[in-house]
């Protein structure tokens, strides 16, 4: 398993961190259940961490590889150290005595060393994308939020070595066959998964506690990194709104992940613009920015919440709605790519159009303000998150991983055949 830009292990809410990393995380150790022996490889990042870590288990390992100063380094400097991370996996299998039976890579930077891995391994590379360049600059409100060419051109190599590509929906299906030209025989859709002995509901006074909040506040929730395609802008404008109309039922917004409390030299860019937005709009009080917070807390949040607001203006799947569903809590989404796929509107939350914050608005109003609406969406998400259990949701990647190499087998027949 390769993730070049990013561990499994991070903490979630960083510049980099975030569904990409849950998803690795937990599929390794499904897999690892499964009897699927898995070592992951990613670029060091903190000279501190051990090199090789058991904390997925099963058997499986964390590889952190030096590539480049193990510092955190932008993704385009990451870029000039591929060479050196492909030289330090395969240095670890042959110090090992490994033969590996499949890659499987994640992201464009790793599908790139998956392709020289392959090439010298000889054995077939599965690869997923989960977010794609085309994709966020169709959304990308300014030059700076462009992906360069270097990204648009790797990622048009990955899908051409790749044997087979993941999809997480049929929105991202058609968005690789449409924008990218994807080969359709090769693409196969299988959605993330949930690990439902972690996320699971748990009585809101309970959880209220434990995160410290009054039992009768009312709190709405955002988690995910701070970046512009999430679309927070949006839904700080519509809490503004929303203060508005019923100044008589406050809420707040709690806002998981970045960096809230960096020096104005080290606060990222949107971090800064969207603290700044809630000063003008008179909002410190409602938005409460939380900076990080580790995995096994998230739950608790879930659970303490009314509902949980995604207003992405792009998301491939939307691991933290699937999440919040997971331990009962309906989610209001914009009905962008898996988002509109995951979120069922009307049954286990609602959709609005990304980018409006009156739509947004009213949504958040009509739930606000029916209890009972709230709790049957609430018993319908919970039911419905069941069915992305990773033991089910691993058995089909397992599958996909068996038909390669029962094809890799035949070819290598045939070969030796005709040789």
């Amino acid at each position: 398993m390769l993730s070049y830009h990013t561990c499994p292990l991070a903490t979630l809410g960083g510049k980099d961190t975030g569904g990409m990393n849950v998803y690795v995380r937990d599929l390794t150790r499904e897999l690892g259940r499964q009897g699927v022996h898995v070592d992951v490889f990613t670029r060091s990042q903190d000279e501190h961490v051990p090199h090789v870590l058991h904390d997925l288990g099963y058997g499986n390992r964390v590889v952190h590889v030096p590539a480049g100063p193990e510092s955190p380094l932008s993704k385009l400097e990451m870029s000039h150290h591929l060479p050196e991370f492909v030289q330090g996996i395969e240095a670890f299998a042959a110090e090992k005595g490994l033969r590996y039976d499949l890659i499987h890579s994640h992201y464009w930077q790793s599908g790139l060393a998956a392709e020289s891995l392959a090439g010298h391994w000889q054995v077939p590379v599965v690869h997923m994308f989960h977010t794609l360049g085309e994709m966020k600059n169709r959304i990308a409100t300014s030059a700076a939020e462009k992906e360069g060419p270097q990204r648009l051109e790797g990622e048009r190599r990955v899908l051409a070595r790749a044997d087979r590509i993941i999809a997480a929906t049929l929105a991202e299906q058609a968005q690789l066959q449409w924008l990218y030209k994807a080969d359709a025989r090769k693409i196969t859709i299988i959605p993330p998964g949930v690990d439902l002995g972690h996320f699971y509901p748990i009585p809101p006074d309970e959880a209220r506690e434990f995160i410290g909040i009054p039992s009768k506040d009312r709190m709405l929730l955002f988690v995910g990194r701070i970046e512009p395609l999430k679309g927070l802008d949006t839904l700080i404008r519509a809490m503004a709104c929303l203060r508005v109309r019923e100044p008589d039922r406050p809420a707040y917004l709690a806002v998981i992940g970045g960096d809230p409390q960096a020096s104005p030299a080290e606060m990222s860019a949107e971090m800064s613009r969207l603290q700044q937005l809630c000063r003008d709009l008179s909002m410190e009080r409602t938005v409460v920015f939380l900076g990080k917070r580790g995995q096994d807390t998230l739950p608790y949040y879930y659970s303490a919440a009314e509902l949980l607001v995604m207003p992405s203006l792009y998301e491939s799947f939307g691991m933290v709605a699937l999440e919040a569903m997971a331990c009962g809590t309906p989610v209001i989404a914009s009905q962008v790519g898996g988002l509109a796929f995951l979120v069922q509107d009307g049954l286990t939350g609602f959709h609005v159009p990304d980018g409006d914050h009156d739509a947004l608005c009213d949504k958040l109003t009509r739930l606000l303000g029916d209890h009972h609406l709230r709790q049957q969406l609430a018993e319908n998400a919970h039911l419905y998150a069941r069915q992305y259990a990773w033991e089910t949701v691993a058995g089909k990647i397992i599958a996909v991983y068996q038909d390669l190499l029962r094809g890799q087998k035949t070819l290598l027949t045939e070969e030796k055949s005709n040789g």
